[in-house]
This record gives structure tokens, C-alpha cells and sequence, in this order.
């Protein structure tokens, strides 16, 4: 069986993107129900030198937006990074999900070869496309992922590892 890249990029990425906004929607009602400021947790940090639950969400999208964009040929939507609630971020993942779907998978077909430069402030990384999906995004968007998930967790939420693997995204059913 030949695994796709749309398999390897588009139903990864969304997946994990779902499940952190399952996370989100947990992190939320645990505020609520303790009575105390969304804000607070959405700014929580693990140290001082780590960007905040937002900025994790934010750089996560990113991410997945960019590198399949990337990796199809195509411009990715631009989103402004003005996010300051729950919601607004969980709309944020809807719309990363809903344009990584809308890219047509034979868009993808033969993007294992292609040349991919990505320009970082100090540098231009230049990539071959499956090196760069396995190398490159899939790290960083699991790494902002897991840390978002974190902080929440540091900070209280109930959530454990069947939130972080199964959340709400497709693809898995939980036993009981």
C-alpha cells in the first residue's frame, strides 16, 4: 500500500488540528465552570520565554496552512492573528481545516520532489516536499499542538491523552 501525501499531510494535520480544538472547547468550559476569565488561560505560558496558549494555537495553524499550501502550489488564506478568545481560535482551526480539505488531493501528487523554500527571519531553508512535510511541519505543528495542550493541562484542565489522540477528529472511535 502507498501511503499519500494528502494521507501524510491533509488527514494528519487536520486530525491533530481537530483535537486541539476539542482540547480548546475543554479548556473553555473549565474556566466557565470555575468562574474565572477565558483570558486567563488563553494567556498561560509554561515559563516566561514561551509564547501563550494563543500564540500556540496561531503558530499551529500556521503551520498546517502554510505547508500544505506549500506543498500544493497554492496561496494559502492569511489570517491575522487577532484572536482573543476560545471561539475565535476554534474558528481559526475551522477555516485551516476547511482550506487544507478544500485542496484537491492530485494537487499534491508528486510534491515529494518539489522544491520547497521557506523564508525564516535570518535565513531561507530550501527543502525537497517530503522532507519538508516530515522534517519541517509535522514537527512544528505538533510541537505547538502538544504545547498548547500542555499549558492547559499545567493550568488544570482536565484533558489526558485520549483528548490529545482522539479528541473529536475522524478516524477513531473510543472503547469503553
Amino acid at each position: 500500500m502507498k501511503i499519500s501525501v494528502h494521507a501524510v499531510s491533509v488527514d494528519l494535520l487536520a486530525n491533530a488540528l481537530a483535537n486541539l480544538s476539542h482540547v480548546l472547547e475543554k479548556g473553555h468550559a473549565h474556566a466557565i465552570a470555575r468562574k474565572y476569565d477565558p483570558a486567563l488561560l488563553l494567556a498561560a505560558r509554561l515559563t516566561p520565554d514561551m509564547f501563550p496558549v494563543t500564540r500556540q494555537v496561531q503558530i499551529a495553524t500556521d503551520m498546517c496552512k502554510y505547508g500544505v499550501a506549500r506543498l500544493a502550489g497554492v496561496e494559502a488564506p492569511k489570517f491575522e492573528d487577532k484572536e482573543q478568545t476560545f471561539e475565535e481560535l476554534r474558528t481559526r482551526i475551522a477555516r485551516t481545516i476547511d482550506f487544507m480539505k478544500g485542496v484537491p488531493a492530485g494537487a499534491l501528487e508528486g510534491s515529494e520532489d518539489r522544491t520547497i523554500k521557506v523564508a525564516l527571519r535570518d535565513r531561507t531553508l530550501e527543502f525537497k516536499g517530503l522532507d519538508y512535510l516530515v522534517r519541517w511541519v509535522i514537527p512544528n505543528a505538533f510541537f505547538h499542538v502538544t504545547t498548547a495542550y500542555s499549558i492547559l493541562r499545567q493550568s488544570g484542565v482536565e484533558v489526558g491523552k485520549n483528548d490529545f489522540l482522539t479528541g473529536s477528529g475522524p478516524g477513531f472511535s473510543q472503547a469503553t
